[in-house]
């Protein structure tokens, strides 16, 4: 079973989002604070984060790169109310970029299902080239969703 973490500083998006993808057979945790985080990352290591940019403040920008320098191969989908953040360089290292509006859910269903189908891919590749170490080892670059905005 996949693990998520939901890092949103409103509980009204933390509970919507859980109960969004937990009938997909997920299981989710959620926290609302950078500290949450840490926590979560030291005890319980997600298979992919859903990221909030303004926990509090802009601490989400900083908190993507903090993330992203402990563990690089995590994936990270932000999710925001704001669309102009899409080009962001500070952004660049994310795995996916959701804003929130009336498709947000199917859009975060649909994110969530490929960012974790690309690394499940990934993992299988890892696993035959361990079992087979002759095979000739290729990149694997992930690709970026970008999601457009009803506007």
């Amino acid at each position: 079973m996949w693990k998520i973490l939901v890092v949103d500083d409103q509980d009204c998006i933390r509970n919507l989002i859980t109960e969004t993808l937990s009938p997909d057979g997920y299981e989710i945790q959620a926290v609302g604070d950078r500290q949450s985080v840490r926590g979560v990352l030291v005890s319980n290591e997600p298979d992919l984060i859903l990221l909030d940019l303004y926990l509090d403040g802009p601490e989400g920008f900083d908190l993507l790169q903090e993330i992203k320098g402990q563990h690089p191969s995590l994936p990270v989908i932000i999710v925001t109310a704001y669309d102009s953040h899409r080009d962001d360089p500070r952004l660049k290292k994310a795995d996916g970029y959701v804003v929130k509006s009336i498709e947000f859910w199917d859009e975060v269903r649909q994110g969530v299902a490929e960012v974790l189908a690309r690394k499940e891919t990934v993992k299988t590749k890892t696993e035959e080239e361990i079992a087979s170490p002759n095979v000739l080892r290729a990149e694997i670059s992930p690709c970026k969703m970008a999601y457009e905005s009803p506007h």
